[in-house]
């Protein structure tokens, strides 16, 4: 029993060191990793949500084109176009008020666009 507690008193690490599998490596320590995730999925949704808004663009200014004069068909075009450009507007403004709110809250414009959490480490 005594050499339990003398082995468990050590800081002797009983199972060893675990590395982090290869593609999980890049997440960092328990208290980076979900950051870093998550920081990632919205880059993936807001690069997904732009491809999304300017292939909408293209298939609008095709509708446009291929109208024939019908002002209704121009109408939807035109309404099409305008959708997609203020999707645009929407993505790109989303990043300059996180940088604005983020100087101004934090005195960082980064703040909120790349967090940092702060452990017990």
């Amino acid at each position: 029993m005594t050499l339990l507690k003398y082995s468990l008193a050590a800081d002797d690490n009983i199972i060893g060191d675990i590395p982090l599998p290869g593609p999980l490596a890049k997440y960092g320590s328990y208290n980076e990793g979900l950051v870093n995730f998550l920081n990632n999925l919205i880059q993936f949704l807001i690069v997904i949500a732009g491809l999304y808004a300017f292939v909408n663009l293209i298939l609008a200014g095709y509708g446009f084109m291929s109208a024939g004069g019908d002002p209704k068909n121009v109408e939807k075009a035109w309404a099409k176009i305008w959708q997609s450009l203020v999707g645009l507007l929407i993505i790109a403004g989303s990043f300059v008020l996180a940088a604005i709110f983020g100087w101004l809250l934090f005195g960082d414009a980064s703040a909120i666009l790349s967090p940092k959490i702060y452990g017990p480490e």
